[in-house]
């Protein structure tokens, strides 16, 4: 019989349950809050065309630059309302997923 100490009790529409986690939830990437300040690469690809300049004002929805990736271009949008603080990327780079394209300075 399994020890207690190694299950998990959760309560489901007022039925409890035991379970074990597996090595796989074990292991899972913890959770991370979304830095608003950064936007990051979602997929690996190339950037094709840069919309935008260190400086500008952009809102949020507004398209920042072009990524390709699996012969399919993707704009890529603005997730919040912001002045561009930089751009580390320059068109024909390869990125990798999650790369820092862009950092942000926020507006309110």
């Amino acid at each position: 019989m399994e020890e207690k100490k190694d299950l998990v009790e959760f309560v489901l529409e007022d039925s409890k349950y035991l379970t074990k986690l597996t090595t796989k939830y074990h292991r899972r990437r913890k959770y991370q809050p979304t830095d608003l300040t950064k936007l990051r690469a979602f997929i690996p690809g190339v950037i094709q065309k840069i919309y935008v300049n260190p400086g500008d004002e952009v809102k949020k929805g507004q398209p920042l630059l072009v990524l390709e990736a699996m012969k399919m271009k993707n704009d890529v949008f603005s997730p919040v309302n912001a002045k561009i603080k930089s751009i580390l990327v320059k068109p024909g780079e390869v990125v990798a997923k999650d790369q820092v394209l862009i950092e942000f300075d926020l507006i309110d």
